[in-house]
């Protein structure tokens, strides 16, 4: 019975155990990039932290477009940064796909990586735009503003109205001294 339960409560250890290593080498090998290339509207920017500075230089990043095959042919921005991270951008990139190239300053690519750049989507006037101005804040629950007609205004006087009126009530009697 001791056996058992042992063997019970040792079974799914030595499962996860056994499927360990299938897990780990079914995985693909990738290629880890030293860089990382965003984009924002008409402007790339790519950051890496692989170079190192020599003789007061990072290295340099090169944006190839169709039809450029190397680095040299590339828009090449010199790269700037601390020891910790470096970076370059180019603006004003036209919609395309694109590759950066990374060189650092001792000769070696820090990475390479295919980015597109997208064309700018134009502004479109929402369908419930008011031409009337603004009138500041309006007040509601969560979106639930929307214009105060008269009857709610009225309904709304009274009620404050009634209020006022109560209130007085309460602290002229209260201030009444007590007779028995």
């Amino acid at each position: 019975m001791r056996t058992s339960r042992l063997l019970l409560r040792s079974g799914p250890a030595v499962a996860a155990a056994a499927v360990l290593p299938i897990v780990l080498t079914a995985q693909p090998a990738t290629a880890v990039s030293g860089i990382s290339v965003s984009t924002t509207g008409s402007t790339v920017s790519v950051v890496t932290s692989a170079c190192t500075q020599i003789n007061g230089s990072w290295g340099t990043a090169a944006l190839l477009g169709s039809g450029q095959a190397s680095f040299a042919q590339g828009r090449q921005v010199a790269l700037s940064g601390t020891s910790v991270s470096q970076s370059a951008a180019w603006s004003g990139v036209s919609p395309g796909t694109y590759t950066v190239v990374v060189m650092c300053s001792n000769g070696n690519t820090a990475g390479t990586q295919s980015v597109i750049v997208s064309a700018p989507s134009t502004p479109t006037i929402s369908a419930t735009a008011s031409a009337s101005p603004s009138r500041g804040v309006m007040g509601g629950l969560g979106g639930a503003a929307r214009d105060v007609g008269p009857v709610t205004m009225g309904v709304g006087g009274a009620l404050v109205g009634v209020g006022v009126i109560a209130a007085a009530w309460f602290l002229r009697r209260r201030s009444k001294p007590y007779r028995l």
